[in-house]
């Protein structure tokens, strides 16, 4: 009962941003998240000196997708999590927060540089965002959770209803609506920032309970769909809108939990909670799978994980690869060769952190042959963090050898903890930028950085306190303008230097 009350109350403290100033359209002001006072230290370490990431090869521009960085919550087409440029290297700092009343989960950029984001929750919708003002330019209203919903089991893991969407080459935001919608959403100053372009009715197709988890291009343009139960997978013809349909699996076999990369061949990977696949299009255009692999799995559904399987999206990596963590205990860092026919499909198995006390439910950093994994066992929801307490630590770095002979585990930090972010590399700096919760009975949480190249933390900078300020599975942005970005329950932050 104490998990239950503690849900019930963060549920209630996120419903209480309601009662005071959005920055929405019109109003004029944009008002801060409220946090906790208390004592927590504004700034741990010392700001950082650049480290570039050398000698790793650029991500394929997608052709569908705005420009790398900035299309959506993994970056890119291959999910890499990365960026060619710096973010904030912790001189001077400044934090600013806005109040929407829901979470900016997943954040991209347009080409004038401003925020598009879907925000699930109390004002579900595609905001239009000012970085520098930290204001609501314009939203586009989405279907929202039936009353009573944040209170359910599961409330705070639910990704679909367009908690994953995409920016294409247009600056169109594409998402996967709860209602069984894709909605093509295009720029518009004279329509509250957005006008409904197009609209794609899925629910002729759908059977109730699959609801849509993400929707992204393939390379020749052909939009596909997943949804989380009975491991649905289609295709939407962009010009007719014709839809073809599989099922990988039935009912709690084959859930598709997360988001799938899409490669320059028309390759598509997606995870579900018993394997990883490599999909193409057919002669008809619809889904077909070129193949499969059925990777370990421990049974458990461990806490810091939405069911009882891998908890990321797959990453392509250049030379050939795919990879994602497995569901064994210790988990695995597990690469593939993506090849239709390669004669041994496995690369590696890398068990990372220790038995009964890893997972994660995020996706990897590919940086070359280089991947970095985080640690999120013990994040069951927001309740996990109140009261001063936080999740278990962890983060690795794993390298595929350069002859793809295996992969070596090349450090892991055992010390710092970020409850359930999605993390990001600057490959211009060398910090690994993350999210971490502080053990102060005000619940402080950090913007925080660690060395790629030896895995030690860097720096440490206060971002709010209290349970709007927990992210629960936000991912992390770097802007064009350098600044940090996350959606937090409370709304969005934004971490830069100072002048």
């Amino acid at each position: 009962m104490l998990g239950a009350r503690n849900m019930a109350a963060t549920a209630l403290a996120c419903g209480a941003v309601l009662l005071a100033p959005l920055g929405l359209p019109g109003t004029g002001t944009a008002a801060p998240i409220p946090g906790v006072p208390g004592g927590a230290p504004e700034f741990l370490g010392a700001p950082a000196t650049p480290r570039p990431v050398d000698g790793v090869p650029a991500v394929p521009h997608h052709p569908g997708l705005a420009a790398n960085g900035d299309s959506g919550i993994h970056n890119d087409g291959w999910m890499s999590d990365t960026y060619v440029r710096s973010g904030p290297l912790g001189i001077d700092t400044r934090v600013d927060s806005l109040l929407l009343g829901s979470e900016c989960g997943s954040l991209a950029f347009d080409r004038a540089g401003r925020i598009v984001a879907t925000c699930p929750g109390l004002n579900p919708g595609v905001y239009l965002i000012d970085p520098a003002g930290m204001r609501v330019l314009g939203r586009y209203p989405l279907p929202g959770r039936e009353p009573g919903a944040m209170l359910r089991p599961g409330a705070f893991t639910n990704f679909g209803g367009g908690a994953y969407f995409y920016l294409d080459d247009r600056d169109r935001a594409i998402v996967g609506a709860a209602t069984g919608h894709v909605l093509v959403l295009a720029e518009n100053a004279t329509a509250d920032g957005f006008v409904l372009e197009r609209d794609y009715d899925l629910t002729g197709v759908l059977r109730p309970g699959e609801q849509l988890n993400s929707v992204l291009p393939d390379a020749a343009g052909r939009l596909w769909f997943v949804a989380k139960s009975n491991g649905v997978v289609g295709t939407i013809d962009p010009e007719t809108g014709a839809i073809q349909v599989i099922r990988l699996g039935d009912g709690t076999e084959g859930q598709i939990q997360n988001s799938f990369a899409v490669g320059a061949d028309g390759d598509v990977y997606i995870a579900t909670n018993r394997e990883l696949l490599r999909l193409d299009a057919g002669p008809g255009g619809g889904p077909e799978i070129t193949w499969r692999v059925t990777y370990a799995n421990s049974g458990q559904h461990k806490p810091g994980q939405t069911d009882d399987g891998t908890g990321t999206t797959p990453t392509i990596l250049p030379g050939g690869y795919v990879a994602i963590t497995d569901n064994a205990d210790p988990m695995n860092v597990v690469v593939y060769r993506t090849a239709r026919a390669a004669a041994q499909r496995e690369v590696c198995s890398v068990p990372v952190f220790e038995t009964g006390a890893g997972n994660t439910e995020n996706s990897l950093i590919g940086a070359g042959n280089s991947l970095i994994v985080e640690n999120n066992y013990g994040y069951s929801g927001p309740e996990a963090t109140l009261g001063g307490r936080t999740t278990v630590p962890g983060f690795a770095r794993v390298d595929i050898n350069p002859d793809g002979s295996g992969c070596t585990k090349v450090w892991t930090n055992t010390t710092v903890a970020a409850p359930s972010v999605v993390p990001k590399l600057s490959l211009a700096n060398g910090l690994i930028y993350t999210y971490t919760k502080g053990s102060e009975s005000t619940d402080p949480w950090y913007w925080t950085t660690l060395d790629f190249h030896t895995g030690n933390l860097v720096w440490q900078r206060l971002s709010g306190a209290g349970p709007l300020y927990n992210n629960n599975y936000a991912g992390l942005a770097i802007g064009p303008d350098g600044a940090a970005y996350l959606g937090t329950l409370g709304g969005l932050i934004s971490l830069r230097d100072g002048n």
